[in-house]
């Protein structure tokens, strides 16, 4: 895949279309650090800022989606090509729902700034989106570089996000039975926990089409199975999350 092709132009395209990806991921791992600053300082104006910079993520994914049709049109790309322009579509695709993830957590963070955060609960919350940013970070440089074993690492490491999800929200489901006033609180701190967890599973699916982009084939790793009882313990579907 790293070949030239006879016409310059197509290396150039294909390059284009890298570089689109690589700053729209940038750009969504930078969203999840400034919703972790606004969480942390209760910063109303900085969660505003991640909603307004989710513009730009949006921008870029209908930008790649044209580039990629129009490189399909153009050069009628085959095998190891077509797969890779293909999947830049899929890759933009994940990212921007990573981005609507980012947003959702901000959104939240505005009703946060004005009530009391629960003791100890945004130190698990920045250990996960710690894991995910540097995830996001370890997943582009897998897929610029075409390393398998990197992008199969990534894809392990979103167990660590699983697992404190789980702890956290067990610690949240106790204080809204032991102290009501927390309530409120703590239910949009669970649905901040749950925006960063799909950003986990986002990122392992990029995982998993860098794999196929590089082998041709696609990853053959099980899942570990989640507690997917969280949200049904609150009575909250998962599509009110979205």
């Amino acid at each position: 895949m790293t070949d030239s092709h006879i016409v310059a132009s197509f290396d150039e395209n294909l390059n284009d279309l890298r570089k689109k990806i690589v700053q729209m991921g940038n750009l969504v791992e930078e969203q999840f650090k400034l919703a972790t600053e606004a969480l942390v300082e209760k910063d109303k104006t900085l969660a505003e800022q991640v909603r307004k910079n989710d513009k730009a993520i949006d921008q870029l994914e209908l930008e790649i989606e044209r580039f990629a049709v129009e490189v399909i049109a153009l050069r009628a790309p085959v095998a190891d090509d077509l797969r890779e322009v293909i999947s830049s579509i899929k890759i933009s695709s994940a990212l921007e729902r990573m981005g609507d993830y980012a947003k959702n957590m901000a959104k939240r963070l505005t009703v946060l700034s004005k009530i009391d955060h629960l003791p100890g609960s945004t130190t698990i919350l920045s250990q996960m989106v710690k894991i995910t940013r540097t995830m996001i970070t370890d997943v582009l440089d897998a897929y610029v570089k075409r390393d398998t074993n990197l992008a199969i690492e990534v894809w392990n490491r979103d167990q660590e996000v699983d697992a404190l999800y789980d702890s956290l929200f067990r610690e949240l489901l106790t204080y809204m039975m032991e102290k009501p006033q927390y309530i409120t609180s703590a239910t949009h701190l669970l649905f901040i926990a749950k925006n960063i967890e799909r950003a986990g599973d986002q990122t392992t699916n990029i995982a998993e089409i860098v794999y196929y982009i590089t082998e041709g084939e696609l990853l053959e790793l099980k899942r570990p199975k989640k507690d997917d009882t969280s949200f049904a313990d609150l009575g909250v579907s998962k599509e009110e999350n979205k």
